[in-house]
């Protein structure tokens, strides 16, 4: 055999050096294929798994809710200590009007009747006659635990409010031959039941409070409070 025949046989046994481009090429474009689907599935997963996530604390919470079984908190007018009640002619640019000055402390009980705790926000309270607003006090927020009664104040004080003809004659009256001088007491007080370390939607107790006052005596002789229930 000649080294021709050889040599020749030898390069037939050797494949060709594009076919291992060629049989590389199907691998690379297999897995490049393969990654956006990996993708997909462990973005389903996550979906999957958050959802029953939040189904598990959903009913939860809501297993809570029913072994609690909240109640509305009790927001009441306790008191009414008049601390100040004035009442002068205004100036003659306003003839027949009359300015009156007022102070007077409101001390409010809390009572939590439920197992868990309540948040209360700011609440503030409006001082009226007739209709006209006088003077606004406010109770800071503050929590209240479970089973408990709590007291909160607040001092409304009216400096010289000038008062039409037709209102000064009929205060004036009242106050002077009747020694009564008829007001109301109108606030919202927003609250969130606390479950463990969530707090529920704010809810509101409207209250609407009826008092007269004696201008002579200096003290509270009427109170009648009503409340609007609660709202989400």
């Amino acid at each position: 055999m000649t080294s021709t025949t050889i040599a020749g046989n030898r390069r037939r046994e050797q494949p060709p050096s594009h076919q291992y481009y060629y049989s590389n090429t199907p691998s690379y474009f297999s897995s490049s294929s393969s990654s956006p689907s990996l993708i997909k599935g462990c973005c389903c997963c996550l979906f999957l798994l958050f959802s029953l996530l939040a189904l598990i604390t959903l009913a939860v919470i809501l297993v809570i809710v029913l072994a609690v079984k909240p109640k509305k908190p009790q927001y009441d007018l306790q008191q009414v200590a008049v601390q100040y009640v004035g009442i002068s002619p205004t100036s003659t640019a306003a003839p027949g009007g009359v300015s009156l000055s007022l102070s007077v402390r409101l001390l409010f009980t809390a009572v939590n009747p439920n197992k868990v705790g309540i948040k209360y926000g700011e609440s503030r309270f409006n001082v009226m006659y007739r209709g006209i607003p006088l003077g606004r006090g406010t109770v800071p927020g503050f929590y209240q635990p479970a089973h408990s009664v709590r007291t909160v104040e607040t001092i409304v004080t009216v400096d010289r409010v000038n008062l039409m003809q037709a209102d000064a004659s009929d205060l004036v009256k009242y106050a002077s031959m009747y020694d009564k001088v008829e007001l109301r007491v109108l606030g919202d007080v927003s609250a969130k039941i606390r479950i463990i370390s969530f707090d529920s939607p704010g809810v509101q107790v409207s209250v609407d409070c009826e008092i007269v006052i004696s201008p002579k005596k200096q003290s509270l002789t009427y109170k009648q409070c009503g409340f609007d229930g609660l709202r989400v």
